[in-house]
């Protein structure tokens, strides 16, 4: 998957994710997960 965002917006995610022991794809697999319970109306997982 490639995204583009804003470099700031970046730049604070690549500094927040080791802090807490995550790696930056961890930290997005988390949040695509947490999307898609609030918004899938059809769970395909």
């Amino acid at each position: 998957m490639h995204i583009s965002i804003a470099d700031d917006i970046k730049k604070r995610f690549h500094a927040a994710c080791p802090i807490r022991g995550l790696k930056m794809s961890q930290a997005i697999t988390e949040l695509v997960q947490q999307w898609l319970l609030a918004n899938d109306e059809i769970s395909i997982l």
